[in-house]
């Protein structure tokens, strides 16, 4: 099963996130911030699926962090922030893809299966 580390602040959203990855057959550990998600990235995964703006460290500096330990590390990042968007096109880990929020749920779980099967 395909293990995805989730952070995302909003508490509602990281909820649904979760729970609509969970039932698409992903093993999906949630965290609140980029710090606790940043504590756990020595564990294996398939897929980090980050906000960028959260408090702490943000979703631009654990993707990296997460890159440079695993090599290879699929990430996608959402933001509510258009400018945030484009600027983390710039500055991601090559490869990476960014999502606007909103965005419906179907949406999200269509584009991680995408990433996974890349």
């Amino acid at each position: 099963m395909p293990r995805i580390l989730l952070a995302e602040d909003d508490d509602s959203l990281r909820g649904f996130l979760a729970r609509a990855l969970e039932r698409a057959g992903y093993e999906v550990t949630a965290c609140a911030d980029g710090d606790e998600a940043a504590s756990i990235l020595d564990q294996d995964w398939d897929l980090l699926l980050t906000d960028i703006v959260m408090p702490g460290m943000d979703g631009i500096e654990v993707a990296r962090l997460a890159a440079a330990r695993h090599p290879g590390l699929r990430i996608m990042f959402i933001t509510g922030f258009a400018a945030v968007a484009l600027a983390a096109e710039e500055t991601a880990p090559a490869g990476a893809k960014v999502l606007s929020k909103p965005i419906h749920l179907r949406e999200i779980v269509s584009e991680v299966e995408r990433m996974i099967a890349a």
